[in-house]
């Protein structure tokens, strides 16, 4: 017989790129069994990553937002993550298991990382893996990543242009991620390169709205935060061609 209080389980739960069809068995029974979830909020808007499970929610559920500004500084995040992992650590304590929610997967730039690491010393966690934008992307685009011995480079796109030349020309095949306002900056720089028709531009992959085509039909002065680049430059011979859109599948089914 055990005579000290069971702690809950941590659980970081991929839920993939937002078609809530993707996210796996495993990230279903959890979320739908767990007393506590928690997941990141924007704080001027509704949370992406509770709207891919909300059909799975329920009343009896206790919900914590962890609304964190949309800022470049890292202190006022910094602050939030600490203020939540005391929260999510009481009722761990208790004995509540706590899912935490993640867009894609919890350690592919996920925000579930930073509570991970202020908690999982004293915690057992359970990490999920769930679908990524990137797969998502490539699957989208109808374009595979990389072959062979093909080097796939993923790149933050507010990384400067010295640093994102260098990359890409040292790459076979290249994602380049948080898109957003640096559209124009990393068109034109791919541009400049001269590979912008082996480029594919994304944006809300696998959602109704999603947007794919070639980077050079792409004109837009800005993306939003959910897009993607893709380029590709090994040894295969694939191109860009236009996928067809979510929506229309789902209205010729």
């Amino acid at each position: 017989m055990k005579c000290r209080n069971k702690k809950g389980v941590l659980y970081g739960i991929g839920v993939g790129p937002g078609d809530p069809e993707l996210i796996t068995l495993k990230a279903h029974r959890i979320v739908s069994s767990a007393k506590v979830v928690a997941y990141p909020a924007p704080d001027d808007g509704d949370s992406f990553a509770r709207s891919i499970v909300s059909g799975f929610l329920t009343e009896q559920q206790t919900e914590i937002p962890i609304v964190i500004p949309m800022r470049v500084e890292r202190f006022p995040a910094a602050a939030i993550y600490d203020a939540a992992a005391e929260d999510i650590a009481g009722h761990l304590a208790a004995g509540s298991d706590v899912v935490v929610l993640c867009e894609g997967d919890p350690f592919f730039y996920g925000s579930f990382m930073y509570l991970f690491e202020r908690l999982s010393d004293r915690f057992t966690c359970e990490i999920v893996p769930g679908v990524s934008s990137l797969m998502a992307s490539a699957a989208a685009l109808q374009r595979p990543l990389a072959a062979r011995n093909d080097v796939l480079t993923v790149l933050p796109g507010p990384l400067p242009d010295e640093v994102l030349q260098a990359q890409i020309e040292a790459s076979d095949a290249v994602a380049i991620i948080k898109v957003g306002r640096h559209f124009s900056r990393i068109r034109a720089l791919i541009e400049r390169m001269g590979l912008i028709a082996q480029a594919g531009y994304l944006e809300r992959v696998t959602l109704e709205n999603q947007q794919v085509l070639p980077l050079d039909e792409c004109d837009a002065g800005k993306a939003p935060y959910f897009s993607m680049i893709l380029i590709y430059k090994g040894a295969e011979n694939w191109v860009v061609r236009q996928a067809i859109p979510v929506q229309s599948l789902a209205e010729d089914a």
